[in-house]
């Protein structure tokens, strides 16, 4: 049984990956809708960005909204440095893509979505959370239709300021909304996907996969491990956004810390940042799954051989 998600994105390199893993031949997932949101770039550079990962991946049957193009009340941000002027430097990629996004609101794609669906749907969220909080404003009762919402955002330490997490720190308020919502939430933050760093070792074992859509995850690799020795001194970018997916294919890959999670909304100087209660201090509801570490070697196995499924369907 093929397990139902809705992509809320702003491809970003590692959106892009998470993407292709998601809807490759051989996946047990079922991407209902792709929605996009502003955050690594304006949310019509990651419009266009995921219309042409699809166009790559051969998967015209898949819908592209777009979303929020701007957080629920603070101004745009975008992460130019680390994914490029296109927020998908690297691999050459069609101007305009041949695919087109439809008419409707990513919102009202998701609300719509969630209340069609025979059964409960995954929210994967690997941006700032804008439309998913809009969404529950929007229409609260949705909850009941969602089986979890499985987020790459926030952690213990901080990649964008001292705290915050880029994700988390570009919408506070937005995260504040969903980690208050009910819902049981699945959190991959940086403690988790800086241990998945694509090393050049892992490049290679890349570059041995012969399909196009591998070829073309390496070249996002190459571009993402550069920014990242610039920027953070790693050895590899980390495919941050991935391990939502690789954790719906394969949860067993993560251990999971059952915890209390809230999100700092008012300082100046931690806004963004996510307080993961890890040692139970303030006794509070558990609301979400926090990944403490991850079978990195098994990721990459997973992730290899989801590549190398494209090679039966590509020409």
């Amino acid at each position: 049984m093929s397990k139902k998600i809705i992509m809320d994105c702003d491809p970003g390199h590692d959106d892009a990956i998470a993407l292709i893993l998601a809807g490759a031949q051989n996946s047990p997932l079922d991407i209902l809708a792709v929605t996009t949101v502003a955050g690594n770039q304006s949310v019509e550079k990651n419009t266009k960005n995921a219309l042409n990962v699809l166009e790559v991946m051969g998967r015209d049957d898949i819908s592209v909204s777009v979303g929020a193009t701007r957080p629920l009340i603070k101004p745009a941000s975008f992460a130019s440095q680390i994914h490029g002027d296109s927020g998908l430097d690297g691999p050459k990629l069609p101007e305009v893509p041949a695919l087109k996004p439809t008419q409707k609101q990513a919102v009202d794609v998701i609300i719509e979505t969630l209340k069609q669906s025979k059964e409960p749907v995954t929210l994967v969220a690997t941006g700032p959370l804008t439309n998913i909080a809009t969404a529950l404003i929007k229409e609260p009762n949705i909850t009941q239709h969602i089986e979890s919402i499985t987020i790459m955002g926030g952690g213990t330490f901080g990649n964008w300021t001292p705290t915050a997490e880029f994700n988390i720190w570009v919408d506070a308020e937005a995260a504040k909304r969903v980690f208050e919502c009910g819902v049981c939430i699945n959190v991959f933050g940086l403690d988790v996907t800086h241990q998945v760093l694509a090393t050049d070792h892992v490049i290679d074992r890349f570059k041995q996969i012969k399909n196009p859509i591998a070829n073309f995850v390496v070249e996002l690799l190459e571009f993402f491990k550069s920014t990242y020795k610039t920027h953070f001194d790693m050895d590899g970018g980390p495919i941050h956004d991935a391990c939502t997916i690789l954790y719906l294919m394969q949860p067993d890959l993560f251990t999971m810390q059952h915890t209390h999670i809230d999100i700092e909304h008012q300082s100046p100087l931690t806004y963004g940042t996510m307080s993961v209660d890890l040692n139970d201090i303030m006794n509070k509801e558990k609301n979400a799954y926090f990944a403490t570490a991850v079978d990195v070697a098994s990721a990459w196995t997973l992730m290899e051989n989801m590549l190398a499924s494209y090679e039966k369907h590509t020409h």
